[in-house]
Order: C-alpha cells, then structure tokens, then sequence
C-alpha cells in the first residue's frame, strides 16, 4: 500500500510528484499520459520562468523532471487510465485502472480535463471527416484552405494563430458577444489579413456530403441563419472536468468539478485532495494548477505524520 497515490500527469500532478518525493512519500504517480491539456499548445508564454515553450517541451519537461525523482520513493505508472477509486481511510482507497489495481492512504486526484464534442447536427458525423478537435495533430492537412475554429477562449485563438500559418483563411466563431481570450492575443491574431472574428454567433450545423463543407450559424444581433464554406472545422468550446471515476466518492459541484477547500485543497472526503483543472478553483490555469497540487501536498505530508 502506498501512502500517497497521484492521479494525472499535467502540471499538478508532476508538481505534487516532484514535492511527495522530497518529503519522502511513498508515492505512486498515475497517469495516462504526461503533459495534460498543454501538449497540443505549439507556444506557451505564460509558464513562469520559461518565456516560451511547446506543449510537447512542456510535456517532457515535466516528464524528465518527475523521473529524476524516480526511484524507491516515488513509482511512475504510465499509460494507464483511471477506471474507478472506491474505500476510505480505514482500510485504504483502492485504485483500479484498465490494466492493474493500487491501494493507497491518501490520494490526490488531478486529471484535469477532456475537450468537450460540439453537439450540433452533423457534427458526430463529421468528426475526423472535416471536424477535428486538434490543429496541432490535423492543422496541416488543410493547408491553402478555407477553415472555420469554433471557439473565442485563448483554446480558439490559440488554434487560430496556428492554422493562419498555413492556411488560406480562418473564420473563429464566438457564441458571446466579447471573446474569452486574453486581449493581447485577440488584437494579434485578429491583425492578420487572413483572419476574420464573429461575435454572437451561435453555431447551429455542420453541413457536408462525405466531408465537412461548411458550418451554418445563427446571428445573435439579428437572427439570421448564415453559413460558411470551409474544409476544415476545428472545435475549441471548453473542457469538462476528468472527474467521473470518483463521482460516488467525493462531492461534485453542477459542472462535474470536484469541490475543494480552497486553503488546502481538500474534498469532501477525508483523505482526498484534488488539484487542478479538474476542481471548482476560479481560475484555470498551468501556474495555479502547479501550485495547488503543491498546497495539497504539503497538508498531505501534515496528515501522513499526524496519522503515522
């Protein structure tokens, strides 16, 4: 039995990794890939310390760092995906995955989040068939192309820089009448010749034959159904939290988060933490979900000593 099991391998869980072995945790580290939600980001300039770095660098970096630590302490389980966490403190959480199953004291939970699918007519079908969910996986196969991005966070603005790189025009459609996305990214994609944003747009259908050819929308200003010729239709309308394995467990807010105390990341059950993307905190983002695992790990340590 570990005492301390992690779930995920994105910036809070590598973070909670890193800071278990210091303290000297016997720790398992879970994870179905490292990296979380960062890998399909080609230029990230928010991660501190760094002014500028890929997903995939992002992904390693944590990767490599983590396994320094590697060893007696900590175990590193990769490729697996969480399928369950059941028990308690008094006989220990059991963790069943699809290949093995653990048992730990103590665990904390952050897989952070999974895009979520557009549900529109057509958009099931045309998944892989004009729809794609990643730029940086398909962007470069509709290279000289018409394409639409479907989503104004810093996710579609993101994509959008990307694909204006190589394609003949991007089209970003925003359901709101202000984009999400940081200001300073918005004015420099939306400089692009290339580039056109729309505001309340709401869309309604993807239109096509054996492939996707266009997207129809609905205006918010006037109520008129317009529609777009495009090849390629790539869908950034947010996450939903990684959170179904333990929804017996812990207590869930209406979006499927899992709730926590925010002074020290604990859930509604003792013996549980969770940190990151996958929790109710305000804010989304890499540097918080870092630190958050890092104060869950530091309460983790109190309450191992406290119960040893």
């Amino acid at each position: 039995m570990y005492d301390l099991v992690i779930l995920g391998g994105g910036p809070a869980g590598t973070a909670a990794g890193v800071y278990a072995s210091r303290k000297k945790i016997k720790t398992a580290l879970i994870t179905k890939e490292f990296g979380g939600q960062s890998n399909v980001s080609p230029d990230i300039q928010n991660w501190i310390g760094t002014i500028s770095i890929s997903g995939t660098e992002l992904s390693e970096a944590l990767r490599k760092h983590v396994e320094a630590y590697a060893g007696d302490i900590l175990d590193i389980v990769e490729g697996e995906y969480i399928e369950k966490v059941s028990g308690d403190t008094s006989s220990g959480f059991k963790i069943k995955t699809d290949k093995n199953e653990y048992q730990a004291k103590t665990i904390l939970v952050a897989t952070g989040s999974h895009r979520r699918k557009l549900e529109v007519p057509g958009a099931e079908e045309f998944e892989n068939k004009g729809i794609t969910y990643c730029a940086t996986c398909d962007g470069p196969m509709f290279s000289d192309q018409d394409v639409v991005v479907i989503g104004g966070g810093n996710a579609g603005f993101e994509t959008a820089a990307q694909l204006l790189e190589y394609t003949k025009s991007v089209t970003l459609l925003h359901r709101s009448p202000e984009f999400k996305a940081d200001p300073v990214t918005v004015e420099k994609v939306l400089k692009n010749p290339k580039m056109t944003g729309i505001k309340n747009a709401q869309t309604k259908e993807i239109k096509g034959d054996k492939m996707a050819s266009s997207v129809v929308y609905e205006d918010g200003n006037t109520g008129e159904i317009k529609e777009i010729s495009a090849t390629g239709i790539f869908v950034e309308v947010g996450l939903i939290p990684t959170t179904n394995f333990v929804k017996d467990l812990v207590e869930l807010n209406d979006y499927n988060q899992i709730v926590t105390n925010c002074k020290d990341q604990k859930t509604s059950t003792e013996g549980i933490w969770a940190a990151g993307d996958c929790t109710d905190v305000l804010y989304h983002q890499n540097n918080i979900s870092a630190g958050d695992a890092v104060k869950a790990l530091e309460d983790i340590f109190m309450y191992i000593k406290r119960n040893s």
